[in-house]
């Protein structure tokens, strides 16, 4: 190991005996072996005429080009660790090229001091050397440099651009910062030389500072020179090129870290505070030890480094992570005012986020501890100055910056917030204000959302604590002077803390539902439910519920609340699900409950009366019928007055429901059923009469009313009841009621056996049925007239019965009407036999719509062939045909071919088929006709009833076809042509 040591030293020594190569600067009379013989004309050439720039140009190209070699052949016996330190010197021509190169161009430069682009050539192709070659070589970088755009912006898109430049520029092979240090320093005196002549070239300065971010660079000159550097190049450039330094400057202080790189970022936050973000990823990533910005290829190893600074490293990255931390609440307030705006497009909350993430990473570096903030005065003016200070090394209220900054701004993401504050103080250690943490924010969050993320959280804690214990009860620790009993006691209370936490979850989301709304009234019920057999408990929600919500704003169903709660003591409680037989009911209580809910302001009329209706209700089934009818007659009392009954309107919302109560129909229809049952003949009546001097009564009322009147045997009271109602109501309301009154009536005074004063019976029933078809609508009339029919058939004359049927078939509804002459036409051939139904088959023909005249003109036809008057049914079916379109009423046709078969002859077969294609030829007209009116857009005006003066309007239009185009013919043409031939054969078969 020793001589292997040796033998690096002295091979180490061997290297720095190579150096210094360019200092001082190299000539012809200290080096003889500058000048090749081949290049003494040259050189000659340049002593006749020192002023003149194309010949030294010309001289350091050609000097450039016979020594400079990209891929230099290290020397005879230098291994790969020597090559690695020395780069391209490690070729003993390349040393010398770097001298013949040095040498010339010093020379050019005494003449032409003041030459920019001579100075710039010579500090690249002397920091070829010292660099190394970047990747793609000089014309690949100098390609990269002209496309990259050179106008800076300030915020994210700077460091993205260094970011893309360091990727492209990369250094293949360099000289040892440390071996080589004095050609590094030589390097940097060249630029300082060339900036002394030319100071406000941007280019020789980005150039001079791009060494100290070399991965290469030699420790003495990366640090306090560096920064001294770039001062000087902030202060001479104009402010139009100092983002181009601030792109260097950043980088070079991340790489040298600490306090220089905390202190560099900070001036430049001055200027632009959009990279703050950057800034305190830049804290929060790095190390607090310092940085060299010699990367890992320097020969000093970085541990060296590290270990002068140990002991500050806790210190150093405490106050980092603390910077960082304030810096990150400081852009979050500011962002949730309005003053900030991420580059990187995050809101206020996340930046809060963001805060509090690094406050559960670092608790102890950030946060106070529980008992310190605690004793922090109630003002914040001290405390928000702190806060605004990242450089201040005091710590962080964090609890009252949650709960001011985040649950106070954004109360919709508290799930969030009070799990991050609990796991902050997890991380700390105090595991009491963890507990305390998490019960509070059950007990305040509105949203089952956060209430199921704390929740999850805090059992997950919980198991996490528990296990630990027990671990550490199954190894018990040699050091932990706690005796066993009082862990294991500590375990226990423990795990039934847990076991309590997960059976009042129901409770606790029950919590958050009606702290999100109080006057919901389904999660009061579901409350109640979950206290089961607890009466205690659920007397205690019921009264917390109806001292609570509020009437106006509660959910649907408030009402049932109140009849639960008086259910509750009418059962005797709990005990009637378990033991019925021995609950004992509390109807005092109940009424209590129900006195308070009658005079509660529902939202609706009908949520009051149900409240009354179940009042009378339970009097009922305890048997306290009075009690019951005294409810309910108190229930529907109003004013007195008429006037003011006038003035109020069950409908009007802006009147309380107790006022509006009296019109109430359900409230009076229970009342009018119990009088019915329980109240006197004469209570009842009133109840009933009441209702309709109130006007809210319906049909079901009447029919009520008229029923019980019946049950009691006033036949006449009842019908009196009846009329009341048919005044009342329109139809078709009216209807129903004439339905059941005729009905009625002919039930009660009509029978089948002799009456007596049947005459005057009879006349008060014709006049009911006059008087109900008085006002009848045609679409209710059609029953009304079937009754009347039957019951003058029953009862009355024949003849009347006829003429009521006739009257029914032009007084009924158009879709009624052919039912109807199918009906007087059977009840008159019935009566009178078949000849007397042709004057009702003639005025059905006339009345009915084409289509249903067709059907009763076949009707009408086949009675006449029964009666045998063929001509006549002939004359009938001629008739008839021109409301039968061939093409879709084929049925038709086929029974009129049939008749002629049977009945009729040649001439009379021959007929019926000319009719037939008159009738097909009709209707191709019309169908042509309409289509031309619609091609050309316009309909053809026809005057009803005058055919002739339709056609004569068709022919003198100024725009009327003169002939008929043949594609629109031809197809007319085929389609009405009779395939039926007179003389074919198809005619001796149809005559067959």
């Amino acid at each position: 190991m020793a001589a292997s040591a040796d033998a690096g030293a002295s091979e180490f020594e061997r290297y720095q005996s190579f150096f210094p190569l360019t200092f001082p600067v190299p000539s012809p009379a200290t080096h003889e072996e500058l000048v090749p013989p081949e290049d003494i004309v040259l050189e000659q050439e340049l002593l006749r005429n020192p002023d003149n720039f194309r010949t030294w140009s010309s001289y350091i190209a050609h000097v450039e080009e016979t020594n400079y070699r990209k891929r230099p052949l290290p020397d005879q016996g230098m291994s790969s660790a020597g090559v690695a330190l020395l780069g391209l010197l490690s070729d003993a021509s390349q040393r010398l090229a770097l001298q013949r190169i040095v040498s010339v161009y010093e020379r050019a430069l005494a003449q032409f001091p003041r030459s920019y682009r001579l100075w710039h050539k010579y500090l690249d192709a002397r920091a070829r050397f010292v660099l190394g070659e970047m990747r793609g070589g000089a014309a690949a970088a100098r390609k990269r440099m002209l496309q990259t755009n050179h106008v800076s912006e300030m915020g994210p898109t700077l460091l993205d651009a260094r970011k893309a430049e360091e990727e492209a520029n990369v250094y293949e092979g360099g000289l040892d910062g440390v071996l080589g240090y004095q050609e590094w320093r030589s390097l940097a005196a060249a630029y300082e030389r060339a900036l002394m002549w030319l100071p406000t070239m941007p280019r020789l300065w980005l150039d001079y500072l791009a060494l100290f971010v070399h991965p290469k660079c030699s420790p003495a000159l990366s640090r306090t020179h560096a920064r001294r550097t770039f001062d000087r190049a902030l202060r001479t450039l104009p402010g139009s090129l100092h983002l181009r330094i601030w792109k260097v400057y950043l980088r070079w202080a991340e790489l040298c870290g600490g306090v220089v790189a905390q202190k560099v970022w900070r001036r430049y936050l001055r200027a632009d505070p959009s990279l703050s973000e950057r800034y305190v990823s830049m804290l929060v990533e790095h190390r607090g030890a310092l940085q060299y910005a010699d990367g890992e290829n320097n020969s000093i190893p970085r541990a060296q480094a590290e270990d002068e600074d140990d002991d500050e490293v806790d210190d150093v990255t405490q106050r980092r992570i603390l910077e960082a931390a304030k810096i990150l609440l400081h852009l979050a307030r500011r962002a949730l005012d309005g003053t900030y705006t991420s580059p990187d497009g995050k809101s206020p909350y996340q930046l809060l986020i963001e805060w509090l993430d690094l406050t559960e990473r670092f608790p102890e570096e950030i946060g106070l501890t529980p008992d310190e903030e605690a004793a922090l005065p109630a003002s914040d003016e001290a405390e928000r100055a702190s806060e605004k200070d990242s450089t201040h090394i005091e710590r962080l209220a964090v609890r009252r910056i949650v709960e001011r900054d985040g649950l106070a701004r954004f109360p919709d993401q508290a799930g969030r917030l009070w799990t991050g504050l609990a796991t902050y103080y997890i991380k700390r250690g105090e595991f009491d204000a963890a507990h305390d943490t998490f019960e509070q924010g059950m007990k305040q969050v509105v949203t089952v959302r956060d209430f199921t993320q704390i929740f999850d959280a805090y059992a997950e804690t919980s198991e996490n604590v528990i296990r630990f214990m027990m671990d550490e009860l199954a190894e018990p620790d040699e050091d932990d002077e706690t005796p066993l009993e009082e862990r294991e006691a500590e375990v226990d209370r423990r795990m039934q803390a847990f076991e309590e936490l997960m059976e009042r979850r129901p409770f606790l989301v029950n919590d958050v539902l009606l702290r999100r709304n109080p006057d919901d009234v389904q999660e009061w019920e579901k409350r109640v439910a979950l206290w089961g057999d607890n009466d205690a408990e659920v007397v205690a929600t019921y009264k917390q519920a109806v001292d609570t919500i509020n009437p106006r704003k509660a959910t649907p169903n408030l009402h049932q609340l109140y009849l639960h709660f008086a259910r509750f003591y009418e059962q005797g409680g709990s005990a009637a699900r378990t033991d019925p037989a021995h609950a004992v009911p509390d109807l005092a209580a109940a009424r209590q409950i129900l006195e308070r809910a009658v005079k509660v302001p529902f939202r609706r009329v009908d949520d009051l009366a149900e409240v009354w209706c179940s009042w009378a209700e339970m009097e009922v089934r305890h048997g306290h019928y009075d009690e019951a009818l005294r409810v309910l007659s108190r229930a529907t009392s109003g004013p007195s007055g008429q006037n003011k009954i006038k003035a109020v309107s069950y409908y009007d919302d802006s009147l309380p429901p107790q006022s509006r109560l009296f019109k109430s129909l359900r409230l009076w229809g229970l009342y009018t059923d119990l009088q019915e049952s329980l109240g006197s003949l004469e209570s009842a009546k009133q109840a009933f009469d009441r209702i309709m001097e109130l006007k809210i009564a319906n049909a079901q009322t009447i029919i009520n009313y008229a029923m019980f009147l019946e049950d009691q045997q006033y036949y006449e009271e009842s019908f009196k009841v009846y009329e009341r109602g048919v005044e009342v109501f329109t139809y078709p309301v009216a209807f129903e009621l004439w339905n059941v009154y005729l009905s009625k009536f002919v039930k009660r005074y009509v029978r089948p056996r002799k009456l007596t004063q049947g005459g005057t019976r009879l006349e008060r029933t014709r006049d009911l049925f006059e008087q109900a078809l008085d006002k009848c609508p045609p679409k209710f009339c059609k029953l009304i007239y079937l009754q009347y029919g039957q019951f003058e058939e029953e009862h009355g004359l024949l003849r009347k019965a006829m003429s009521i049927y006739e009257r029914a078939t032009r007084a009924v509804a158009a879709s009624d009407r052919y039912e109807m002459y199918l009906f007087y036409l059977a009840k008159a051939a019935t009566h009178y036999g078949l000849a007397a139904t042709r004057p009702i088959y003639e005025a059905a023909l006339e009345s009915l719509p084409d289509r249903q005249a067709a059907r009763i003109g076949q009707r009408f036809a086949g009675v006449e062939r029964k009666l045998g008057e063929i001509d006549r049914a002939r004359a009938i079916y001629a008739h008839t045909s021109q409301f039968c379109n061939p093409k879709t009423q084929p049925e038709f046709w086929k029974v009129w071919n049939t008749f002629e078969i049977e009945a009729g002859t040649e001439d009379t077969f021959r007929e019926m088929l000319r009719i037939k294609r008159s009738v097909q030829a009709q209707y191709n007209t019309e169908l042509a006709t309409v289509m031309a009116s619609a091609k050309t857009g316009e309909v053809p005006t026809v005057e009803s009833g005058d055919p002739m003066a339709m056609l004569e309007a068709r022919a003198t239009a100024p725009d009327a076809p003169a002939f008929v185009s043949a594609t629109s013919l031809s197809r007319p043409a085929k389609d009405t042509a009779n395939a039926e031939q007179v003389g074919g054969a198809g005619d001796d078969d149809d005559l067959m």
